[in-house]
């Protein structure tokens, strides 16, 4: 019974930040880790143009990391595959790799990646809050402050779609100030809903969004932003969470990596991702911590 009572007090704890009359109760009490906006059209810590290079460079240092298994969608964009061509001759002379075989190159993890692109890696471990499970941390070199650090990642849903038995004791559902939700849970129907709209969206060999977030290993190292844990008195926010639709002419190549997919296939617009940044200055070492409650004025 005790065992069931402890279960039961830690997925409450997770849990409460999500259901809104224990929010309603307690915004009072946390005024002091309250997030505000003017209004929702200024919520934005860095520009969207920031947002989108900083991914462009991110997906394509994971591309060009992954480009001997690129062929079927290569031999399909020929003017890109020149293109990538290029940077993969300037990469490798950068590298000093040297191989009578131009097409060897050095293969490195993700994570890797992300460090020799950005400067930094963040990976999920336990968190340094107690009862707080899964966190997210800067393993690795520095973020400097409006750095991208992560990534939300999950299915999108429509004010009207439905969403309910996926809402279910599930902490891991984001809400955008205009009432798009998104799913962040690697587990259960979150899952299956995830993987399936994937499937059904990928186009002969071009797929339109990552699935590898939900499993242990994701491709694109940025997609743990689900696991960063709500700041408190003691741990302030060194992170933000900010809303980007991902624009029409984003690379078809690099949607690959994109951690999210809309619910309804039939819906012309664009992706909603969000993304989570820099407050300040964070350092190796360092658990990111965000701020669940937004208040628009």
């Amino acid at each position: 019974l005790r065992a069931v009572l402890r279960a039961v007090r830690r997925r409450w704890r997770c849990y409460r930040y999500r259901f809104v009359p224990w929010v309603a109760v307690n915004l009072r009490r946390q005024r002091r880790i309250l997030r505000y906006v003017p209004e929702s059209s200024q919520d934005k810590i860095i520009s969207d143009e920031d947002v989108f290079e900083t991914l462009l460079k991110t997906f394509k240092a994971l591309f060009l990391n992954d480009f001997s298994r690129q062929a079927d969608i290569l031999a399909l964009l020929p003017e890109v595959k020149c293109q990538y061509q290029e940077l993969l001759s300037l990469e490798q002379k950068r590298s000093k790799v040297t191989s009578c075989n131009h097409w060897s190159q050095q293969v490195f993890s993700p994570e890797e990646v992300l460090f020799n692109t950005l400067g930094f890696t963040v990976s999920r471990h336990q968190s340094s809050l107690e009862s707080a499970g899964t966190g997210v941390f800067v393993t690795k070199g520095f973020v400097p402050k409006g750095t991208v650090v992560s990534m939300y990642p999950g299915t999108v849903y429509r004010k009207h779609e439905p969403i309910f038995f996926q809402s279910l004791g599930n902490p891991f559902i984001f809400r955008c100030i205009d009432g798009i939700l998104i799913d962040g849970n690697d587990k259960g129907i979150s899952r299956l809903v995830y993987r399936s709209c994937s499937r059904r969206d990928q186009l002969g060999p071009f797929q339109m969004s990552d699935e590898s977030w939900l499993t242990a290993s994701p491709q694109n190292p940025l997609a743990v932003g689900q696991y960063v844990n709500n700041c408190s008195h003691e741990k302030a926010a060194n992170v933000c969470y900010q809303e980007f639709d991902v624009p029409g002419h984003f690379p078809v190549e690099l949607k690959q990596y994109l951690p999210n997919i809309v619910y309804s296939h039939d819906i012309e617009s664009h992706v909603r991702c969000v993304v989570l940044v820099a407050l300040r200055d964070i350092k190796q070492g360092e658990e990111l911590f965000s701020n669940y409650y937004t208040v628009v004025r």
